[in-house]
């Protein structure tokens, strides 16, 4: 296990100091130019949109409306990387961490919106509902299938076997700090429990899904704004503590300026999964008007994400001082929590997590499903990617925090890098339907509709409009 450590931390090294922080910056301050602060200019406008629920067609026919895919793009994300991955990110990087996790969310914010336009702008139709994604514009949109297999591999190894690792190993870490119980047994009941939902398939994922998520997102969101209005007095003083962190000279001495940036960088982004190329495929069952419709609301969950509900999580760290770092991960959550409102902090931490990192293992398994989909329809394919998801549960509950972890740096890394390829070659195509949105709404146009013969400078084979 130290072997595989090792080997995973150095090829980390290398995709996140010298390749992904700089293409990831790139990327953001680019779309942030091209699309004149999409993100900053029409907040009032994502906020207006997310009102609308258009969930049929014009012939009736029943569709994922666009405050639906919003949810469960936003259940996806709300996660472990809000609980567990700041407090990582903190005792990492210090508290400078969560300064570059607001500039990640801030500016990323704009590859958010270019990907999740694109994913509308080159949907297919499927049986059920519109489906869509990275895999699918690189394939429609610039024309290259195997550079959308690549994107399907990675994504489905992402999320299926990375991120449900750390998603298991935390829910194991969390369960032993508040009832003592063996990680081994919490892992097998979390397995058994996993595979019984997705051989059920999405109807079942999605009811599932749908009723643990919002009760338990609510409830965290009160509690933790609870705890920061408690703190008001205090607010001043963390922010400080923040910036200074994030850009003080001691830092700039002790290298601790770059190890706040990848920390926060490399949270952020697993936390809010801004230009990842994961929410795109959310993004493309919605059924809307035009497709900057939903880029706008895709862009709206990562400031939810980071901005409210990892700046909670990060607040609530601090706010008891400098952070233990014997502890780690969601321990550390635990024990903050516990030092505001008592014990019942860490059982609460503990159901919350189970949820939250729930609802993700089984929604990032249909993130790999709908994406082996895309690669291939054999039936026998699918069946052995649903054990071997249910294998990476078990292991997670095993293994150590860092071996995780490192895992998911390296495929999130690698399914990032294609992924930002992908919507630069593109990018232009989402700069000129914002511009089309943007004109039919200055000529009084209340609810803007695309239709392809508007931009006829648009490229790829577009099918859906």
């Amino acid at each position: 296990m130290d072997t595989l450590t090792d080997i995973i931390a150095g090829v980390n090294d290398v995709l996140w100091s010298y390749v992904l922080i700089a293409a990831l910056l790139f990327c953001a301050a680019w779309f942030t130019v091209r699309t004149r602060g999409v993100q900053f200019r029409m907040l009032r406008e994502m906020i207006r949109v997310l009102g609308e629920s258009s969930g049929r067609g014009a012939t009736g026919e029943r569709h994922v409306s666009s405050f639906q895919a919003f949810a469960v793009s936003l259940a996806s994300r709300v996660g472990t990387g809000n609980l567990a991955g700041v407090a990582t990110a903190i005792v990492i990087g210090g508290p400078g961490a969560v300064f570059w996790m607001w500039v990640i969310a801030l500016f990323g914010a704009a590859s958010a919106f270019v990907e999740s336009t694109l994913a509308q702008l080159y949907k297919r139709r499927g049986t059920d509902s519109y489906v869509g994604g990275p895999a699918y514009y690189m394939q429609y949109g610039l024309g290259k299938r195997w550079m959308g297999i690549l994107f399907a591999v990675l994504i489905s190894v992402t999320f299926g076997f990375a991120f449900n690792s750390v998603q298991s190993n935390t829910i194991c870490a969390a369960w032993e700090q508040a009832f003592g119980l063996d990680p081994l047994w919490v892992g097998v009941a979390l397995t058994a429990v996993t595979v019984v939902i997705i051989f059920g398939g999405i109807h079942r994922i999605a009811r599932v899904s749908s009723v643990i998520v919002p009760v338990m997102a609510l409830g965290y969101i009160v509690l933790a704004l609870g705890v920061v209005l408690w703190n008001i007095t205090r607010l001043p003083e963390v922010l400080e503590l923040v910036v200074s962190e994030a850009f003080g000279w001691g830092q700039a001495v002790g290298g601790g300026i770059g190890a706040a940036m990848m920390q926060g960088i490399k949270r952020g982004l697993f936390s809010n999964e801004a230009g990842m190329g994961s929410a795109p495929n959310v993004a493309a069952t919605a059924h809307v008007s035009h497709p900057v419709k939903q880029g706008l609301i895709q862009t709206l969950g990562v400031f939810t994400d980071t901005l409210v509900i990892c700046t909670c999580t990060a607040f609530i760290i601090l706010f008891g001082g400098t952070p233990d770092e014997s502890l780690n991960g969601i321990q550390l959550t635990q024990a903050a929590l516990v030092s505001e409102v008592g014990p019942a902090g860490s059982l609460f931490v503990a159901v919350a997590i189970f949820l939250f990192a729930f609802s993700s293992i089984i929604g990032n398994y249909y993130y790999g499903e709908a994406n082996i989909r895309f690669i291939t329809s054999r039936r026998g394919v699918l069946v052995a990617y649903r054990f071997l998801v249910g294998g990476m549960v078990l292991f997670g509950a095993l293994a150590t925090l860092d071996t995780v972890w490192s895992m998911a740096d390296v495929t999130m890394a690698l399914m990032t890098l294609c992924n930002l390829v992908a919507i630069f070659l593109l990018g232009r195509e989402a700069v000129l339907l914002l511009k089309d949105y943007v004109s039919q709404k200055r000529s009084g146009v209340k609810n803007p509709v695309f239709e392809r013969r508007r931009l006829p400078a648009l490229r790829g084979r577009i099918d859906c409009w």
